[in-house]
């Protein structure tokens, strides 16, 4: 397959002028706010890692001339503690914060963040989402100070059905999920895509289990093989997925199964011990990208013996810096109404920030895990597997319409 990820600079599709603005050389600082301790601490660890590391490489080369730099917060994947560290920032004088790993959190940020905007003008905070893909957030739930740079469960859906449609094997499916908005919301859609794209499939069991609290899957596993399953869907991420994999390893379950996140921290190990598996990723790019985010991806590795699997942070960085050139500032409230409808070159195609709910339009893989071959070399956590392409969904494929009625601050 002729790779798409071709060598990248932030090539701005607006107006902006050659000139040396006035915020060139400042220091942005960005609030990092996910689970650094606790059950999902390896995921959330990785994932600061790669926020900071995103920073400190476009630090200075970028369209805005400023630098960034990203300090971790730990809201151990609760709502309630996404509160206090949206205080805790906003009192360190952030203006910035980035959060993925759950949408109940995410949902409390946004919630926080437009009351603290309402009650605190000149002194706004915006929040760039990269992972928390419940559709609500964008939709009824829509606010102007959040940007998700990451596609929700409804376009992956879209993706995943879309792939599915011609994949003939494909005709009992069990669905397992983590039981809060997230997996609820993966199931959900699942339903909806499938009846759509391919009516003659079938749901043949389905499990939302308690998030993070699992230590044993062995009982779902024993469950999915009585189903007579031909296939798993499954949005669970972190050890919810780890374990998972592990259950049905040791159950000698050999069917397809289609992820979200099994790229992710520690779930890459537990399937290479599996030998053997039909595991698919729907996601934003693959284990060997061509260019910029190849040798993002290289760096990180040589640094940190760990991977680069959240592109969404390099596009994230790139964003802000492409819209801090188009306001010729780094004040909040105009970066987030530059970062309006704005587009950007990424790392496989145009990418642009629909205006209408904040939601980022961009192309989408699925990915297939494989041992490493020459066209394809790069070991995940070292195991000689990676998770090659199979297929790369154009933007509009995966795209869906939003229900968002957004409201405006007023300008001035």
């Amino acid at each position: 397959m002729r790779s798409v990820l071709k060598t990248v600079a932030v090539s701005v599709i607006v107006a902006v002028s050659g000139v040396a603005y006035a915020q060139k050389g400042e220091t942005v600082r960005i609030a990092f706010m996910d689970p650094l301790s606790g059950p999902f601490a390896n995921v959330g660890q990785n994932l600061l890692k790669s926020w900071q590391f995103a920073a400190s490489h476009y630090s200075g080369k970028n369209p805005a001339g400023v630098n960034f730099e990203v300090v971790g917060f730990d809201n151990k994947g609760s709502p309630q503690e996404s509160l206090n560290t949206v205080r805790s920032a906003i009192d360190q004088g952030f203006s910035y914060i980035v959060q993925g790993n759950g949408s109940g959190a995410a949902a409390a940020i946004i919630d926080a963040v437009a009351k603290h905007n309402d009650r605190n003008p000149g002194k706004e905070v915006v929040y760039l989402n990269y992972a928390a893909v419940d559709p609500a957030l964008t939709n009824e739930k829509c606010n102007f100070w959040h940007f998700r740079l990451y596609p929700d469960t409804s376009m992956h859906m879209e993706a995943l059905t879309a792939f599915m449609k011609d994949q003939a094997s494909v005709k009992k499916v069990f669905l397992i999920n983590q039981n809060y908005s997230h997996g609820q919301q993966v199931a959900s859609y699942f339903k909806t895509a499938i009846e759509r794209n391919r009516p003659d499939v079938k749901i043949v069991g389905e499990d939302l289990v308690p998030i993070g609290q699992v230590k044993d899957f062995a009982p779902y596993a024993a469950k999915i093989k009585q189903s007579g399953a031909d296939t798993i869907v499954t949005g669970n991420w972190g050890q919810d997925l780890t374990l998972l994999v592990k259950a049905i390893n040791e159950a000698g379950l050999k069917v397809p199964m289609y992820t979200y996140y099994a790229e992710t921290t520690g779930t890459p190990t537990v399937l290479a011990a599996g030998g053997e598996s039909e595991v698919y990723v729907i996601t934003l790019g693959h284990s060997n990208p061509e260019g910029e985010l190849g040798q993002i991806r290289s760096e990180f590795k040589k640094k940190f013996n760990d991977d680069f699997y959240m592109s969404a942070s390099a596009t994230g960085i790139q964003l802000l810096g492409a819209a801090m050139a188009k306001a010729q500032s780094t004040n909040p409230v105009k970066v987030a109404r530059a970062m309006e409808g704005l587009s950007i070159k990424g790392f496989s195609g145009d990418v642009q920030m629909r205006a209408a709910d904040h939601q980022l339009q961009q192309p989408m893989f699925i990915t297939k895990w494989q041992k490493n071959d020459k066209q394809h070399p790069y070991s995940v956590e070292n195991t000689g597997y990676g998770f090659v392409p199979v297929k790369q969904l154009d933007s509009k494929v995966s795209s869906t319409p939003t229900s968002c009625q957004m409201r405006r601050p007023s300008a001035g």
